[in-house]
């Protein structure tokens, strides 16, 4: 588990309104709010769309430090609102965490390394699970759940109940699968076993008909004087 990075950015206060927030945008400044168990009155601030759009290009969990007027906030971004024609943002939401106070959140599964069964057995990969919710408090926020995936063989499968989850509170149910290897394209796991298991006999039976090591079975053991 990753423990999510902190992203140092300026806001500045504004003006709650419709001609307000379009000044804004066409500024390349996103509207926003700050709110938590905390904070006593909400805060309408703005953001540079340049400094947003760092946060969202990464897909792991982070966690920012808002400074507005010379006051810093510990903060989350939780929410933002998009333009469906442009893409760009419109609307940030930043919940203020409290050391005190569980945050629900959701938090990337990032696969690790190449499975044996992939490359030993043609196997194909499945990842079912993309992302995790979790209730978390703010020192135990991981920035993304990294499963290292290289021993993982046909038939094998990782779940939610397999994560080092202490301290964190699966919101999802903990029998969810996240990754599994599949067989070859055109087998079914039963066929799959099937053909395991009879390859097995096989060298096993092949191991039991070989000679003992060192026996000379057939050779004549006279020598010549």
């Amino acid at each position: 588990m990753t423990p999510a990075e902190v992203t140092k950015i300026e806001g500045f206060k504004r003006d709650i309104g419709r001609k307000n927030s379009v000044d804004l945008r066409e500024n390349k400044q996103v509207p926003a709010v700050l709110y938590g168990p905390n904070v006593a009155e909400n805060i309408h601030f703005s953001v540079k769309e340049l400094e947003l759009e760092k946060i969202l290009a990464v897909p792991q969990t982070k966690l920012q430090d808002i400074t507005i007027d010379g006051t810093s906030y510990r903060t989350l971004l939780k929410k933002v609102e998009f333009d469906p024609i442009t893409d760009r943002p419109l609307h940030a939401d930043f919940y203020v965490l409290s050391d005190t106070h569980r945050v629900s959140l959701r938090v990337p599964v990032r696969l690790v390394g190449t499975p044996k069964g992939v490359r030993e057995g043609g196997g194909r990969l499945f990842q079912p699970l993309r992302i995790i919710r979790i209730k978390v408090l703010p020192a135990r926020i991981p920035a993304e759940f990294t499963i290292d995936v290289s021993g993982m063989e046909i038939g094998d499968a990782l779940h939610i109940s397999d994560l080092d989850m202490d301290g964190i509170i699966p919101l999802d149910s903990v029998q969810r699968t996240i990754v599994t290897i599949r067989p070859p394209k055109g087998e079914t796991m039963s066929a799959y076993k099937k053909e395991a298991s009879a390859a097995e006999e096989t060298a096993a039976e092949t191991g039991s008909e070989a000679p003992a090591e060192g026996s000379s079975e057939g050779s004549d053991d006279s020598t010549e004087s």
